[in-house]
């Protein structure tokens, strides 16, 4: 169960990126908290600004392209901006990374058991014997057998399933209090996925850390999750515990994401397609509701000029009012979810 104590407060978070003289938000106005031993999951389609906002939390931006502005908190220090020799001692250290692809992220010319134990040079001061003894130790944790043959191998000698496990090694090696987990299982098939997510469930109920999942699959947000957030066209449009907000979405996008997922009960042979595409950051409306082209049927005075988010029970935030009169095209009665 997530604790109240807090370990990472966004606040009013912008990412842009450069586009020739111009520097569009990809990441535009987030605010969110991360506690201790809480699983947080930011979910939303490819696009929508999730992975830019987890890299921005982590300082994997390039500065001449990239312009980062807000308060990232962590003990007192504002991530965002923090010069790179400071980030060093914290990256890794404090907050870990999960990669999305584990055989890019790993280098292809180096042993399993040196590059996890690249942190622990860097941030202990573990003899060279302790090193070796906190490698096996970490290959036993997260599962992966003979783990002394495994730390003298290669990325390629390995399955995706055991990469992804070597990354989550690397990631947990100094015991950070904060894991960013960026679509952790994307690239696996079913059974490994499951696995993974289980191993990730242990670590965080182990060592109480805080732990932000970036996803777009909804079945792995049930699963795991605490808290959710949903992001769209760069912005966080809806924010509730996890069973609230599978019970009791508001906003139009939350409702028509859940409403396409396959239902094995349902008589409706038809998925529910959200209309339009996510707009291009460049072409992204700065003004309005971002979601109203996908919802033309809605009436223009149904969207804030400005919308905010409004808080529609405890812990339950919703942005703009347009929620109060959405329905799917076509449903009688709003009898659709």
């Amino acid at each position: 169960m997530a604790s109240s104590e807090n370990l990472l407060t966004i606040r009013n978070l912008h990412t842009g990126f450069r586009i020739k003289d111009t520097y569009y938000n990809a990441v535009d106005d987030v605010s969110i908290n991360l506690n201790k031993n809480e699983i947080l999951a930011i979910v939303g389609e490819s696009g929508c600004g999730k992975s830019t906002l987890a890299t921005s939390i982590l300082g994997l931006h390039v500065a001449n392209n990239t312009k980062v502005t807000g308060e990232i908190l962590y003990k007192d220090l504002n991530l965002a901006g923090l010069p790179e020799d400071k980030f060093n001692s914290i990256r890794g250290n404090d907050i870990g990374m999960i990669f999305q692809d584990p055989l890019s992220a790993l280098n292809p010319l180096m042993r399993i058991g040196e590059q996890i134990s690249e942190s622990l040079v860097y941030h202990t001061k573990f003899t060279k014997e302790q090193r070796v003894e906190r490698v096996l130790e970490l290959l036993n944790q997260v599962g992966i057998p003979n783990p002394e043959r495994v730390a003298n191998q290669f990325p390629h000698q390995l399955s995706g399933g055991m990469r992804q496990r070597v990354i989550i090694a690397i990631a947990i090696a100094c015991k950070p209090a904060i894991i960013v987990a960026d679509e952790p299982t994307t690239a696996l098939d079913v059974t490994i996925q499951a696995q993974i997510l289980d191993l990730l469930k242990e670590l965080q109920a182990e060592t109480k850390s805080g732990i932000i999942l970036i996803t777009h699959d909804l079945g792995v947000v049930a699963e795991v999750a605490d808290r959710v957030a949903v992001m769209y066209a760069g912005q966080i449009i809806e924010e509730a515990p996890v069973e609230e907000l599978f019970n009791n979405p508001k906003h139009p996008y939350t409702r028509s994401l859940l409403n396409s997922i396959p239902q094995m009960n349902s008589e409706n042979e038809k998925l529910q397609v959200i209309k339009g595409l996510v707009p291009s950051l460049k072409n992204l409306p700065r003004q309005g509701c971002r979601f109203s082209s996908r919802i033309p049927w809605i009436a223009a005075d149904a969207h804030e000029e400005n919308p905010v988010l409004h808080e529609v029970a405890p812990g339950h935030l919703v942005r703009c009012t347009c929620w109060k009169h959405f329905d799917f095209e076509g449903a009688e009665g709003g009898q659709l979810r």
